[in-house]
């Protein structure tokens, strides 16, 4: 050990993380000492990482906070995490970013203030690229003065900011390409909710826990949006067709608007959301270099609306995991499976029930003589624990269903067949079946 370069055993200190780690570390000699001074670049305080934290007054830890930065020169990387922990004053977390910002090129911030900090002031005009904050207000943004010229991903979590604050931030990033922003208290300045976000470098969206009248987002270079646990009326997405990705989860939106953002899809990603299946096909209709669909757990708004699978079949060529999840009727089979269609390039099917009927094995089956290729198929279901007499005969033929699944798996070159029971947090067993083979399937159904 005493070889190793003190830029060495820097690194080894920073990527121990947690700081109370790097102190006992560094006071391994004097080497070891020297490596912390000048050559450590990654620093972690988390509450959650050592029980004492909680056990410590505020003031004790903010002279353990300051005596630790203090020591380091030239900090790259600085978490600063104190969940359930007391408010600090103002003057010593001052100093730590005041310290730290020349060099600091991450900032991962979660610190109860009093007085509030304005944390975008000290940090602003400086190399920051990664800036994540949590538990605080943010007001008064001065895009011509608080510009971040580097900063390439923001995190705002439980965030007071109002939504022209939010929309001038997003200005001062000319670079930003990855915001994330949950659950986020937004202070509107007019009775109608609407936030209105505009950037031309940004890739990657994330958005969870937000209630909103309105968003609009203008961003010609988005690839990525996820949508999470929102509640919206009316979202619009303006962009030039970069996005890739859509993934919306558990939303709740009157009106979902893309524009010509759909055609270069690949991946679209939805569960726990009520569509008109109509509308939402025409608007992902073009994306015609689709390569994963999931519609899973899924509610139409028309009870008589049924999922296509020859469309889907038609307009997505080159598609390869196809997931399914939703309540099945008598139409599913009819109008859903008509046609002689074939998923071509389909490789793993993932099907999916919420209430268990005969019309399952009879769709699986459909779906399997439509897959010539197919390589593994994954079913997803749950059987309550109070069963009616309809239900049990549906078990009873689901269940030799999965019997013939056996046979075939036997017979098949190279396959495989798993069954597993999970308890479900609802009551009742959760049934997942894994088929894996390397030969054509269902021959004989």
């Amino acid at each position: 050990m005493e070889y190793l370069p003190v830029e060495v055993i820097g690194n080894i200190l920073s990527g121990l993380g947690a700081a109370r780690d790097v102190v006992v570390a560094s006071a391994t000699c004097r080497k070891w000492r020297e490596a912390w001074k000048n050559h450590l670049h990654s620093l972690t305080f988390n509450s959650n990482d050592w029980p004492v934290y909680h056990e410590l007054t505020p003031r004790k830890l903010e002279i353990i906070i300051t005596q630790t930065i203090f020591q380091t020169n030239g900090l790259h990387y600085l978490s600063i995490i104190m969940d359930d922990v007391d408010e600090f004053c103002a003057a010593p977390v001052i100093a730590w970013l005041m310290y730290t910002r020349d060099t600091l090129r991450q900032l991962h911030y979660n610190v109860r203030t009093s007085p509030n900090i304005n944390i975008l002031e000290k940090c602003s005009r400086q190399k920051l690229e990664v800036l994540t904050l949590a538990h605080n207000t943010i007001t008064g943004i001065e895009p011509t003065y608080q510009k971040f010229p580097c900063l390439r991903l923001l995190t705002l979590s439980y965030i007071s900011i109002s939504a022209l604050d939010l929309s001038l931030l997003l200005t001062a990033c000319p670079k930003i390409e990855v915001l994330t922003l949950v659950n986020l208290d937004v202070v509107m300045s007019d009775p109608q909710a609407t936030m209105e976000l505009s950037s031309n470098s940004l890739k990657d969206l994330y958005v969870e826990s937000i209630s909103l009248d309105k968003f609009i987002l203008e961003a010609d270079s988005l690839e990525k949006l996820h949508l999470k646990d929102c509640t919206l009326e009316v979202f619009e997405l303006v962009g030039k067709g970069t996005l890739k990705l859509l993934r919306i989860d558990d939303v709740s939106v009157i009106h979902l608007d893309i524009g010509e953002s759909a055609e270069n899809l690949e991946v679209v990603d939805v569960s726990n959301f009520t569509i008109m299946w109509a509308k939402f096909h025409h608007m992902i209709s073009k994306s015609s270099k689709m390569r994963r669909l999931r519609l899973w757990g899924v509610v139409f708004d028309d009870e008589d609306e049924v999922v296509d699978i020859e469309t889907i079949s038609a307009c997505f060529p080159l598609l390869s995991h196809l997931s399914l999840s939703y309540d099945l009727r008598e139409a599913a089979l009819q109008y859903g499976l008509q046609g002689s269609f074939q998923l071509e390039n389909v490789i793993v099917l993932e099907l999916g029930w919420t209430l268990i009927s005969d019309f399952f094995s009879h769709w699986v089956a459909g779906l399997l003589e439509r897959c010539p290729i197919l390589r593994k198929l994954n079913i997803y279901g749950i059987v309550s624990e109070t069963k009616t007499p309809e239900e049990c005969h549906s078990l009873a033929n689901l269940t030799s269903f999965m019997v013939l699944l056996v046979l075939h798996s036997v017979a098949c070159f190279s396959c495989s067949l798993k069954i597993s029971f999970f308890s479900s947090s609802s009551g009742g067993i959760q049934i997942q079946v894994e088929y894996t083979r390397s030969s054509k399937l269902f021959d004989a159904l």
